[in-house]
C-alpha cells in the first residue's frame, strides 16, 4: 500500500483538507486521530476550523505509516509514537541529533562566524552591509538541520 506522498509546501498553517491531501488521509480520519493521539493538537480558529503546522503534518505522516504501512493497531501506533516522541525529547535534552550511527558535527559559533566572513565579499561600505545580510544565525541552521533529519527519518521509516 506504499503510496508516494506529495512534498510538504513551505507554509505556516495547513487546513484539514490540505493535510488530508498531503498525507493521503480523509479529513474525518484526521479528526478521529486527534482523539486517539494526544500529541496531535491542531490550532482551532473561527468556527472550530483546524489549522495544522508543519510538525503536525510530519506527525500525521508518521501515524499513517505506522497504521497503514507497518500494520500497527491504533493502540500500538499510539505507544510507538509515544516512544518516538520521548526518544526525540531525550536526544534534544542531551543536545544530540540522530545521525544513524555517525558522529554529530560540532560547530563552534566563532569558527562558524569566521567561515562565513571568509566566504563573503570584501567588507567595505555597501559590501560590508551585503556580507552582514548574507550571514545566517547558527540557531536557524541547527533548526533547519533538525527538520531535515526528521524528514529523513520519515523517509526511512518502513524501509
Amino acid at each position: 500500500m506504499e503510496k508516494t506522498l506529495p512534498p510538504i509546501p513551505v507554509k505556516r498553517y495547513f487546513t484539514i483538507g490540505e493535510v488530508g491531501e498531503l498525507c493521503g488521509v480523509k479529513p474525518h480520519v484526521l479528526r478521529y486521530w486527534e482523539q486517539e493521539f494526544t500529541q496531535l493538537r491542531p490550532m482551532k480558529r473561527r468556527g472550530n476550523r483546524r489549522y495544522y503546522q508543519h510538525h503536525e503534518v510530519l506527525m500525521i505522516r508518521r501515524i499513517r505509516d505506522l497504521l497503514y504501512d507497518q500494520g500497527f493497531t491504533i493502540s500500538g501506533a499510539r505507544n510507538k509514537l509515544q516512544e518516538l516522541v520521548q526518544g526525540e525529547r531525550d536526544r534534544r535534552k542531551a543536545g544530540e541529533v540522530p545521525l544513524d550511527g555517525m558522529e554529530a558535527i560540532e560547530i563552534d559559533q566563532e569558527e562558524f562566524d569566521a567561515a562565513v566572513v571568509q566566504d563573503t565579499p570584501a567588507t567595505t561600505g555597501v559590501a560590508a552591509a551585503s556580507a552582514a545580510a548574507k550571514t545566517v544565525d547558527l540557531s536557524q541552521l541547527l533548526h533547519l538541520r533538525r527538520e531535515l533529519f526528521e524528514i529523513r527519518e520519515l523517509l526511512t521509516v518502513g524501509h
